[in-house]
């Protein structure tokens, strides 16, 4: 087995994170003579595609060549949010006195200790993706490189593994800037920020996308003083530009120097620190920081399988797949951040209970099927689902939209949340949803109930007739419903109650 993998700093969390994910004494079994499914890749679309298949009667071999549980668990969603909640805390003391709620001036943070609890609480989440809970199921599980060496097999640890099918669920990685100088004067990554132990007082962040804009925020509400250098012209550029708008206005609330429309041009080591050089409308500026976060781009993992050998065609953007995540070898599949352009741990999830299903028993199921909502967890969120009004004219759908500003939601206001909104697009002369939109401190929560309506085929109306518990910031959504059920009363239609109802009192 290859070296064990360091994860810093070396305490008593990340230790037990190591002892289930990547166990150092970890012998790999001898393979079986056949396998119905070999998976490759131990993040989430590897470890549900294997757990499925293994409960389903599959003997199944999972391969991982560096940590399981993947992005999502060691270096993404959870250490993450951990960091933002923490960042919330600060952020909600020092608001304290909008509510007649006085701690004082001063806020003393301990980054230290906010990034401990984020170890600890991922140490204790990390048994669900043990090495020795996948065994548990059954799974033959491997730690190796993968490379195959034919169109049904597999080498990992000097071990061949023949296959029925294969998944290719490798996922993706920060990229590496292309920025003169930007290696030479060291940088940090989502694969490398939460490894941090003391608080960078002055922090780049390169990339407005959600991971540039979620710790540019979080930094700033823990202390550092944050510059966010972005080449276009909106944050989160996927999203709507009012929905964007309103994150680049919280983030300067929160101190964050905001620049957007630069081009990063150099970066080298200086006498203090580091010094980022950005071209900024002809001008180039110099900004002086102790830390720089690169969060412009990813890059997929295809490197070192010799995908080649089992004839899988590849691109830049990752391995090519039909929509039954199919790859030019019909033996594979893929799932995950490696295949697909919704690189968000759901997606992965969803991804891979189709590939169970076409893989082993022949389904017919398509990933354009699936309705993927996500969420970038700034304060507040923007969540978002289905079609914006952009995408939906280009396609040539007639469409309409409304929206309700938190400013007119009860709960809002009384929790002093008042930025953002909720807006729904319906298919013009229906209350078919095509997508929605939902700025607000617990967005990702709120957007559920229209992704469910979405799934189910449900129009807007439904939501109308469904009860909402008073006052929630969900109420929202049914504003929304109200503001289509009203554009229904018609003057025609109004005038015919007008005069039945006049009747009725004659």
């Amino acid at each position: 087995m290859e070296q064990t993998p360091l994860i810093l700093p070396p305490d008593e969390y990340n230790r037990k994170l190591l002892e289930n994910v990547h166990p150092a004494q970890w012998k790999n079994p001898e393979p079986a003579s056949m396998y119905n499914l070999v998976v490759i890749g131990a993040g989430t679309a590897g470890l549900v595609t294997a757990a499925g298949a293994a409960g389903l009667g599959a003997k199944v071999a999972l391969i991982e060549q560096h940590l399981m549980g993947g992005d999502c668990l060691n270096v993404g969603c959870v250490p993450s949010k951990g960091l933002i909640r923490a960042s919330r805390a600060a952020f909600d003391i020092k608001q304290a006195g909008l509510f007649g709620i006085h701690a004082g001036p001063d806020v003393s943070i301990d980054f230290g200790k906010a990034m401990e609890r984020m170890r600890g609480i991922r140490s204790g989440i990390s048994s669900h993706d043990s090495a020795e809970r996948f065994r548990g199921l059954g799974i033959d599980v491997f730690f190796g490189s993968a490379k195959f060496t034919g169109r049904d097999s597999i080498e990992v640890d000097g071990k061949r593994l023949r296959f029925k099918k294969a998944a290719v669920c490798t996922g993706a990685r920060a990229a590496t800037p292309k920025i003169p100088g930007i290696e030479e004067a060291g940088f940090l990554t989502n694969e490398s920020v939460f490894e941090l132990t003391e608080l960078p007082k002055r922090l780049a962040v390169i990339g407005g996308g959600p991971i540039g804009c979620e710790m540019a925020q979080a930094f700033s509400r823990m202390g550092s003083r944050v510059t966010l250098l972005q080449q276009s012209g909106q944050l989160l550029p996927r999203d709507d530009a009012d929905a964007a708008e309103v994150v680049r206005k919280a983030l300067v609330r929160d101190g964050v120097d905001v620049r957007l429309g630069v081009t990063v041009v150099k970066a080298e080591k200086s006498a203090d620190g580091k010094a980022v050089h950005f071209d900024d409308k002809g001008k180039t500026q110099v900004l002086a920081v102790d830390a720089i976060l690169a969060a412009a781009g990813r890059a997929p993992n295809v490197e070192g399988l010799d995908l080649e050998k089992a004839g899988i065609a590849y691109e830049p953007s990752g391995v090519l797949v039909d929509d039954r995540l199919r790859t030019t070898n019909p033996r594979v599949y893929a799932a995950g951040d490696v295949c697909s352009a919704f690189q968000f741990t759901h997606a992965a999830d969803a991804y891979a209970r189709i590939v169970i299903a076409n893989a082993l028993f022949k389904a017919r199921q398509r990933a354009s099927s699936l309705v993927i909502p996500w969420c970038t967890y700034t304060d507040p969120e923007v969540a978002h689902v289905g079609m914006n009004e952009n995408e939906a004219r280009k396609k040539g759908l007639g469409v309409t939209a409304f929206t309700v500003p938190l400013a007119d939601v009860d709960r809002a206001l009384l929790e002093n949340e008042t930025e953002g909104y909720g807006r729904v697009l319906l298919k013009q002369g229906s209350d078919a949803i095509l997508g929605a939109t939902i700025v607000a401190r617990h967005a990702g929560e709120m957007i559920n109930e229209i992704t469910l309506a979405m799934t189910a085929g449900l129009g807007l109306s439904s939501i109308g007739k469904t009860i909402h518990p008073y006052p929630t910031q969900a109420e929202a959504v049914r504003k929304l419903a109200d503001a289509y059920n009203r554009t229904r009363l018609t003057p025609r239609v109004k005038k015919l109650f007008t005069s039945w109802l006049a009747w009725q009192r004659s």
